[in-house]
Protein backbone atom coordinates (compact mmCIF):
# COMPACT_ATOMS: atom_id res chain seq x y z
CA UNK A 1 0.00 0.00 0.00
CA UNK A 2 1.42 3.40 -0.90
CA UNK A 3 1.37 6.20 1.65
CA UNK A 4 -1.20 8.15 -0.39
CA UNK A 5 -3.56 5.17 -0.63
CA UNK A 6 -2.94 4.39 3.05
CA UNK A 7 -3.94 7.89 4.18
CA UNK A 8 -7.09 7.72 2.01
CA UNK A 9 -8.02 4.37 3.53
CA UNK A 10 -7.49 5.78 7.03
CA UNK A 11 -9.93 8.61 6.35
CA UNK A 12 -12.51 6.20 4.97
CA UNK A 13 -12.18 4.00 8.05
CA UNK A 14 -12.48 7.00 10.36
CA UNK A 15 -15.60 8.25 8.58
CA UNK A 16 -17.20 4.79 8.74
CA UNK A 17 -16.40 4.39 12.42
CA UNK A 18 -17.37 7.84 13.60
CA UNK A 19 -20.54 8.47 11.54
CA UNK A 20 -22.87 6.55 13.88
CA UNK A 21 -21.15 8.13 16.86
CA UNK A 22 -21.85 11.60 15.48
CA UNK A 23 -25.56 10.74 15.32
CA UNK A 24 -25.54 9.34 18.86
CA UNK A 25 -23.64 12.29 20.26
CA UNK A 26 -26.08 14.80 18.74
CA UNK A 27 -28.90 13.03 20.55
CA UNK A 28 -27.06 13.14 23.88
CA UNK A 29 -25.16 16.44 23.78
CA UNK A 30 -26.76 18.41 20.90
CA UNK A 31 -23.29 19.24 19.54
CA UNK A 32 -20.87 17.61 17.15
CA UNK A 33 -17.79 16.00 18.70
CA UNK A 34 -14.40 17.16 17.46
CA UNK A 35 -12.02 14.72 15.79
CA UNK A 36 -8.36 15.28 16.66
CA UNK A 37 -5.47 13.87 14.67
CA UNK A 38 -1.84 14.41 13.85
CA UNK A 39 1.07 12.76 12.07
CA UNK A 40 4.42 12.10 13.69
CA UNK A 41 7.52 10.26 12.58
CA UNK A 42 11.06 9.40 13.66
CA UNK A 43 13.67 9.39 10.90
CA UNK A 44 16.96 7.60 11.59
CA UNK A 45 20.41 8.04 10.08
CA UNK A 46 22.45 5.21 11.56
CA UNK A 47 25.91 3.69 11.56
CA UNK A 48 26.07 0.13 12.93
CA UNK A 49 29.03 -2.03 13.91
CA UNK A 50 27.37 -5.34 13.04
CA UNK A 51 27.65 -8.63 14.90
CA UNK A 52 30.16 -11.12 13.49
CA UNK A 53 28.95 -13.17 10.51
CA UNK A 54 26.10 -10.78 9.62
CA UNK A 55 24.71 -10.98 6.09
CA UNK A 56 22.92 -8.47 3.89
CA UNK A 57 21.53 -10.14 0.78
CA UNK A 58 23.86 -13.08 1.54
CA UNK A 59 26.89 -10.76 1.45
CA UNK A 60 29.08 -10.73 4.61
CA UNK A 61 28.89 -7.25 6.16
CA UNK A 62 30.73 -6.01 9.25
CA UNK A 63 29.50 -2.39 9.29
CA UNK A 64 26.61 -0.58 7.67
CA UNK A 65 25.08 2.88 7.23
CA UNK A 66 21.36 3.25 6.58
CA UNK A 67 18.49 5.72 6.65
CA UNK A 68 15.05 4.58 7.81
CA UNK A 69 11.76 5.58 9.36
CA UNK A 70 11.86 4.07 12.82
CA UNK A 71 8.22 4.87 13.60
CA UNK A 72 5.24 6.41 11.82
CA UNK A 73 2.12 7.22 13.82
CA UNK A 74 -1.23 8.80 12.89
CA UNK A 75 -3.42 9.03 16.00
CA UNK A 76 -7.11 9.86 15.46
CA UNK A 77 -9.37 10.29 18.48
CA UNK A 78 -12.53 11.98 19.72
CA UNK A 79 -14.43 12.64 22.94
CA UNK A 80 -17.69 11.60 21.30
CA UNK A 81 -19.83 12.36 24.35
CA UNK A 82 -18.91 13.38 27.90
CA UNK A 83 -18.84 9.65 28.71
CA UNK A 84 -17.59 8.01 25.48
CA UNK A 85 -14.01 8.30 24.20
CA UNK A 86 -12.85 6.71 20.93
CA UNK A 87 -9.16 6.32 20.11
CA UNK A 88 -7.15 4.91 17.21
CA UNK A 89 -3.58 4.87 15.93
CA UNK A 90 -2.52 4.01 12.40
CA UNK A 91 1.10 3.47 11.46
CA UNK A 92 4.00 1.06 11.62
CA UNK A 93 7.67 0.56 12.46
CA UNK A 94 10.99 0.05 10.71
CA UNK A 95 10.46 1.23 7.14
CA UNK A 96 13.90 0.85 5.58
CA UNK A 97 15.80 -0.24 2.46
CA UNK A 98 14.33 -3.74 2.85
CA UNK A 99 10.75 -2.45 2.40
CA UNK A 100 9.82 -0.66 -0.83
CA UNK A 101 6.36 0.43 0.31
CA UNK A 102 5.13 2.11 3.48
CA UNK A 103 2.15 0.10 4.71
CA UNK A 104 -0.12 1.43 7.45
CA UNK A 105 -1.56 -0.85 10.12
CA UNK A 106 -4.41 -0.32 12.54
CA UNK A 107 -2.36 -0.41 15.74
CA UNK A 108 -5.03 0.82 18.16
CA UNK A 109 -8.79 1.03 17.81
CA UNK A 110 -10.93 1.09 20.94
CA UNK A 111 -13.71 2.79 22.86
CA UNK A 112 -13.96 3.70 26.56
CA UNK A 113 -16.89 4.56 28.78
CA UNK A 114 -16.46 6.66 31.92
CA UNK A 115 -18.73 5.80 34.84
CA UNK A 116 -16.63 7.96 37.16
CA UNK A 117 -13.05 9.21 37.38
CA UNK A 118 -12.19 6.18 39.51
CA UNK A 119 -13.91 3.66 37.19
CA UNK A 120 -13.62 3.58 33.39
CA UNK A 121 -14.15 0.60 31.07
CA UNK A 122 -12.59 0.06 27.66
CA UNK A 123 -12.73 -2.53 24.89
CA UNK A 124 -10.94 -3.02 21.56
CA UNK A 125 -7.40 -3.35 20.28
CA UNK A 126 -4.99 -1.33 22.39
CA UNK A 127 -1.83 -1.08 24.44
CA UNK A 128 -3.72 -1.17 27.72
CA UNK A 129 -1.75 -3.71 29.77
CA UNK A 130 -0.17 -3.92 33.16
CA UNK A 131 3.30 -4.64 34.55
CA UNK A 132 5.19 -1.34 34.59
CA UNK A 133 5.29 2.27 33.50
CA UNK A 134 7.30 1.38 30.40
CA UNK A 135 5.30 -1.66 29.28
CA UNK A 136 3.70 0.67 26.77
CA UNK A 137 5.06 4.18 26.52
CA UNK A 138 4.54 7.27 24.42
CA UNK A 139 7.10 7.19 21.63
CA UNK A 140 6.52 10.92 21.12
CA UNK A 141 7.97 11.89 24.52
CA UNK A 142 10.81 9.38 24.83
CA UNK A 143 13.83 10.70 26.68
CA UNK A 144 16.23 8.11 25.30
CA UNK A 145 16.78 7.59 21.60
CA UNK A 146 14.60 4.48 21.70
CA UNK A 147 12.23 2.93 24.22
CA UNK A 148 13.33 0.19 26.66
CA UNK A 149 12.25 -2.60 24.34
CA UNK A 150 12.73 -5.39 26.89
CA UNK A 151 9.55 -4.16 28.60
CA UNK A 152 7.66 -5.15 25.44
CA UNK A 153 8.38 -8.70 26.51
CA UNK A 154 6.14 -10.48 23.96
CA UNK A 155 6.56 -7.99 21.12
CA UNK A 156 5.73 -9.45 17.69
CA UNK A 157 5.50 -12.97 19.19
CA UNK A 158 1.84 -13.06 20.20
CA UNK A 159 1.04 -9.34 20.00
CA UNK A 160 1.11 -6.53 17.41
CA UNK A 161 3.86 -4.09 18.45
CA UNK A 162 2.65 -4.56 22.04
CA UNK A 163 -1.06 -4.26 21.23
CA UNK A 164 -3.74 -6.89 21.87
CA UNK A 165 -7.51 -7.29 21.67
CA UNK A 166 -9.17 -7.16 25.05
CA UNK A 167 -11.04 -5.28 27.75
CA UNK A 168 -9.82 -3.29 30.73
CA UNK A 169 -10.82 -1.17 33.67
CA UNK A 170 -8.86 1.83 34.87
CA UNK A 171 -9.21 4.87 37.06
CA UNK A 172 -7.78 7.35 39.51
CA UNK A 173 -8.84 7.47 43.14
CA UNK A 174 -7.07 10.07 45.23
CA UNK A 175 -3.36 9.66 44.60
CA UNK A 176 -3.74 6.13 43.23
CA UNK A 177 -3.84 5.33 39.51
CA UNK A 178 -4.67 1.76 38.43
CA UNK A 179 -5.30 -0.42 35.37
CA UNK A 180 -6.41 -4.05 35.08
CA UNK A 181 -6.51 -5.65 31.61
CA UNK A 182 -7.74 -8.93 30.15
CA UNK A 183 -6.34 -9.55 26.66
CA UNK A 184 -6.44 -12.42 24.18
CA UNK A 185 -3.00 -12.87 22.53
CA UNK A 186 -2.67 -13.62 18.81
CA UNK A 187 -2.08 -17.12 17.43
CA UNK A 188 1.52 -18.30 17.30
CA UNK A 189 2.36 -20.13 14.07
CA UNK A 190 6.02 -21.01 14.62
CA UNK A 191 6.47 -24.34 16.40
CA UNK A 192 9.02 -24.45 19.26
CA UNK A 193 11.71 -27.06 18.60
CA UNK A 194 13.35 -28.29 21.79
CA UNK A 195 13.91 -24.85 23.33
CA UNK A 196 11.24 -22.98 25.27
CA UNK A 197 9.35 -20.46 23.14
CA UNK A 198 5.84 -19.12 22.66
CA UNK A 199 3.43 -22.04 22.32
CA UNK A 200 1.41 -22.74 19.18
CA UNK A 201 -1.69 -23.68 21.19
CA UNK A 202 -5.02 -21.98 21.80
CA UNK A 203 -4.00 -18.65 23.37
CA UNK A 204 -5.13 -18.25 26.96
CA UNK A 205 -6.23 -14.89 28.34
CA UNK A 206 -3.37 -12.65 29.42
CA UNK A 207 -4.21 -10.90 32.69
CA UNK A 208 -2.18 -7.89 33.77
CA UNK A 209 -2.33 -4.96 36.14
CA UNK A 210 -0.42 -1.92 37.34
CA UNK A 211 -1.03 0.52 40.17
CA UNK A 212 1.00 3.62 41.00
CA UNK A 213 0.95 6.17 43.82
CA UNK A 214 1.39 9.81 42.75
CA UNK A 215 3.10 12.03 45.32
CA UNK A 216 3.00 15.35 43.47
CA UNK A 217 1.16 16.39 40.32
CA UNK A 218 -1.11 13.77 38.80
CA UNK A 219 -0.48 12.36 35.34
CA UNK A 220 -3.23 11.89 32.80
CA UNK A 221 -4.60 8.37 32.30
CA UNK A 222 -6.51 9.31 29.17
CA UNK A 223 -4.14 7.18 27.09
CA UNK A 224 -2.32 3.93 27.86
CA UNK A 225 0.96 5.49 26.74
CA UNK A 226 3.06 6.96 29.53
CA UNK A 227 5.13 10.12 29.11
CA UNK A 228 8.90 9.64 28.92
CA UNK A 229 9.94 13.10 30.13
CA UNK A 230 8.14 16.34 30.99
CA UNK A 231 11.37 18.41 31.05
CA UNK A 232 10.57 21.62 33.00
CA UNK A 233 6.80 21.34 32.59
CA UNK A 234 5.63 19.08 35.42
CA UNK A 235 6.63 17.96 38.94
CA UNK A 236 6.00 14.22 39.20
CA UNK A 237 7.12 11.46 41.54
CA UNK A 238 5.43 8.04 41.33
CA UNK A 239 6.06 4.54 42.62
CA UNK A 240 4.28 1.55 41.11
CA UNK A 241 3.95 -2.24 41.06
CA UNK A 242 2.49 -4.56 38.45
CA UNK A 243 2.17 -8.06 37.02
CA UNK A 244 1.38 -10.11 33.89
CA UNK A 245 0.21 -13.73 33.73
CA UNK A 246 -0.81 -16.13 30.95
CA UNK A 247 -1.40 -19.86 31.44
CA UNK A 248 0.40 -22.26 29.09
CA UNK A 249 1.88 -19.37 27.13
CA UNK A 250 5.17 -21.17 26.46
CA UNK A 251 6.24 -24.68 25.44
CA UNK A 252 9.32 -26.65 24.40
CA UNK A 253 7.67 -28.33 21.39
CA UNK A 254 4.60 -28.68 19.22
CA UNK A 255 1.47 -28.12 21.32
CA UNK A 256 -0.24 -31.07 19.58
CA UNK A 257 2.28 -33.61 20.87
CA UNK A 258 1.77 -35.31 24.27
CA UNK A 259 5.51 -35.12 25.02
CA UNK A 260 5.49 -31.31 24.98
CA UNK A 261 5.97 -29.44 28.27
CA UNK A 262 4.03 -26.21 28.81
CA UNK A 263 5.04 -23.24 30.96
CA UNK A 264 3.03 -20.35 32.36
CA UNK A 265 4.29 -16.84 31.69
CA UNK A 266 4.41 -14.81 34.90
CA UNK A 267 6.09 -11.43 35.33
CA UNK A 268 6.35 -8.93 38.20
CA UNK A 269 7.77 -5.42 38.31
CA UNK A 270 8.24 -2.47 40.66
CA UNK A 271 9.37 0.96 39.56
CA UNK A 272 9.62 4.68 40.31
CA UNK A 273 9.57 7.78 38.12
CA UNK A 274 10.71 11.33 38.90
CA UNK A 275 10.40 14.52 36.87
CA UNK A 276 11.62 17.50 38.88
CA UNK A 277 11.90 21.11 37.65
CA UNK A 278 14.74 22.92 39.47
CA UNK A 279 14.80 26.50 40.76
CA UNK A 280 17.53 27.41 38.26
CA UNK A 281 15.24 26.61 35.31
CA UNK A 282 16.72 23.17 34.59
CA UNK A 283 14.99 19.83 35.20
CA UNK A 284 15.77 16.22 36.13
CA UNK A 285 14.04 13.10 34.81
CA UNK A 286 14.86 9.73 36.37
CA UNK A 287 13.47 6.19 36.33
CA UNK A 288 14.40 3.01 38.18
CA UNK A 289 12.66 -0.32 37.74
CA UNK A 290 13.11 -3.94 38.82
CA UNK A 291 11.67 -6.69 36.60
CA UNK A 292 11.29 -10.42 37.34
CA UNK A 293 10.46 -12.37 34.18
CA UNK A 294 9.44 -16.04 34.08
CA UNK A 295 8.80 -17.37 30.57
CA UNK A 296 9.76 -20.91 31.49
CA UNK A 297 13.06 -22.78 31.62
CA UNK A 298 15.98 -20.83 30.11
CA UNK A 299 13.93 -18.79 27.65
CA UNK A 300 15.94 -16.02 25.97
CA UNK A 301 15.45 -13.82 22.92
CA UNK A 302 17.90 -11.74 20.92
CA UNK A 303 16.37 -8.54 19.56
CA UNK A 304 17.84 -5.90 17.25
CA UNK A 305 15.68 -2.81 16.78
CA UNK A 306 15.17 -1.91 13.13
CA UNK A 307 17.74 -4.58 12.23
CA UNK A 308 19.37 -3.91 8.83
CA UNK A 309 20.61 -7.46 8.17
CA UNK A 310 18.92 -10.37 6.42
CA UNK A 311 20.55 -13.25 8.30
CA UNK A 312 23.78 -14.81 9.46
CA UNK A 313 25.48 -14.18 12.78
CA UNK A 314 28.08 -16.50 14.30
CA UNK A 315 27.88 -15.33 17.91
CA UNK A 316 25.05 -16.07 20.34
CA UNK A 317 23.59 -12.61 19.61
CA UNK A 318 22.73 -13.55 16.03
CA UNK A 319 22.88 -11.08 13.16
CA UNK A 320 23.00 -7.31 12.89
CA UNK A 321 22.57 -5.21 16.03
CA UNK A 322 20.83 -7.88 18.15
CA UNK A 323 21.65 -8.72 21.75
CA UNK A 324 19.99 -10.92 24.43
CA UNK A 325 17.35 -8.37 25.39
CA UNK A 326 14.53 -10.50 26.86
CA UNK A 327 14.54 -13.71 28.89
CA UNK A 328 13.75 -15.63 32.04
CA UNK A 329 15.53 -13.88 34.87
CA UNK A 330 15.74 -10.45 36.50
CA UNK A 331 16.50 -6.96 35.22
CA UNK A 332 17.34 -3.59 36.72
CA UNK A 333 16.65 -0.72 34.36
CA UNK A 334 17.48 2.92 35.00
CA UNK A 335 17.32 6.24 33.16
CA UNK A 336 18.66 9.63 34.13
CA UNK A 337 18.38 12.85 32.15
CA UNK A 338 19.14 16.52 32.77
CA UNK A 339 17.24 19.17 30.77
CA UNK A 340 18.96 22.56 30.66
CA UNK A 341 16.75 25.63 30.52
CA UNK A 342 16.03 26.89 27.06
CA UNK A 343 18.86 28.58 25.20
CA UNK A 344 19.13 30.11 21.72
CA UNK A 345 20.76 27.93 19.05
CA UNK A 346 20.69 29.28 15.49
CA UNK A 347 17.96 31.69 16.62
CA UNK A 348 15.75 28.85 17.90
CA UNK A 349 14.88 28.46 21.56
CA UNK A 350 16.20 24.98 22.33
CA UNK A 351 16.12 22.69 25.38
CA UNK A 352 19.22 20.46 25.53
CA UNK A 353 18.71 17.19 27.42
CA UNK A 354 21.58 14.69 27.78
CA UNK A 355 20.57 11.34 29.27
CA UNK A 356 21.75 7.81 29.88
CA UNK A 357 19.90 4.48 30.19
CA UNK A 358 21.26 1.17 31.49
CA UNK A 359 19.68 -2.29 31.27
CA UNK A 360 21.39 -4.81 33.59
CA UNK A 361 19.92 -8.31 33.24
CA UNK A 362 20.70 -11.61 34.92
CA UNK A 363 19.25 -14.11 32.42
CA UNK A 364 19.13 -17.72 33.60
CA UNK A 365 20.62 -19.12 30.40
CA UNK A 366 23.70 -16.89 30.13
CA UNK A 367 26.91 -17.47 32.08
CA UNK A 368 27.50 -13.73 32.51
CA UNK A 369 25.17 -10.86 33.30
CA UNK A 370 24.02 -8.75 30.35
CA UNK A 371 24.46 -4.96 30.46
CA UNK A 372 23.67 -2.55 27.63
CA UNK A 373 24.24 1.22 27.72
CA UNK A 374 22.37 3.93 25.78
CA UNK A 375 23.61 7.54 25.78
CA UNK A 376 21.55 10.25 24.08
CA UNK A 377 21.47 14.05 23.72
CA UNK A 378 18.11 15.61 22.77
CA UNK A 379 17.71 19.04 21.20
CA UNK A 380 14.07 20.07 21.63
CA UNK A 381 13.45 23.00 19.32
CA UNK A 382 11.09 25.50 20.96
CA UNK A 383 11.03 22.99 23.83
CA UNK A 384 8.85 20.63 21.80
CA UNK A 385 9.02 16.89 21.14
CA UNK A 386 7.25 17.69 17.90
CA UNK A 387 10.46 19.17 16.50
CA UNK A 388 13.34 17.26 18.08
CA UNK A 389 16.84 16.20 17.06
CA UNK A 390 18.53 13.37 18.99
CA UNK A 391 22.04 12.00 18.81
CA UNK A 392 22.44 8.59 20.45
CA UNK A 393 24.90 5.76 20.92
CA UNK A 394 24.17 2.20 22.06
CA UNK A 395 26.93 0.03 23.56
CA UNK A 396 25.79 -3.62 23.47
CA UNK A 397 27.48 -6.81 24.75
CA UNK A 398 28.43 -9.74 22.50
CA UNK A 399 28.15 -13.30 23.86
CA UNK A 400 30.06 -16.36 22.70
CA UNK A 401 27.81 -18.97 21.08
CA UNK A 402 29.48 -21.90 22.86
CA UNK A 403 30.38 -20.67 26.35
CA UNK A 404 27.52 -18.13 26.69
CA UNK A 405 30.01 -15.74 28.26
CA UNK A 406 30.50 -12.13 27.21
CA UNK A 407 33.39 -11.72 24.75
CA UNK A 408 33.10 -8.18 23.40
CA UNK A 409 31.09 -4.98 22.99
CA UNK A 410 29.89 -3.37 19.76
CA UNK A 411 28.25 -0.04 19.06
CA UNK A 412 25.53 1.70 17.08
CA UNK A 413 25.26 5.45 16.51
CA UNK A 414 22.01 7.14 15.46
CA UNK A 415 21.06 10.67 14.44
CA UNK A 416 17.27 10.99 14.73
CA UNK A 417 14.86 13.71 13.64
CA UNK A 418 11.39 13.57 15.16
CA UNK A 419 8.59 15.66 13.68
CA UNK A 420 4.91 16.00 14.55
CA UNK A 421 2.39 17.74 12.30
CA UNK A 422 -1.02 18.69 13.64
Amino acid sequence: MTLKKGVLRIWLICIALTFPLFIFSQTETKQKPKIHWNIRSQIWMRYSDLNEGSLIQEEPTSEFFDISIRRLRIPVYSQVTPKIFVYSIFGGNNFNFKTKEISLQVLDLYAEYTFAKYFEVGVGKSGWQGLSRWNIRSNKTLMGLDSPLFTLNSVEKNDDIGRLFGAWIKGQAGKFDYRLAFNRPFFVTNVPDGEVNFANNKPRVKTSGYVKYQFYEHESNKSAYQVGTYEQNKKVFNIGVGFQHQNNAMSDGDARLPSTTFYDMTHFAADSFLNLPLINGDAITAYLGFYDYDFGKDYIRNVGANNPTSGGGTDFNGAGVAFPMIGTGTTWYGQFGYAFKSTSILNYDTVIQPNIAIQHSNWDLLSDKMTVYDVTVNFLINGSHGNKISLGYQHRPIFDANTLTQKDYKGMGVLQYQIAIK
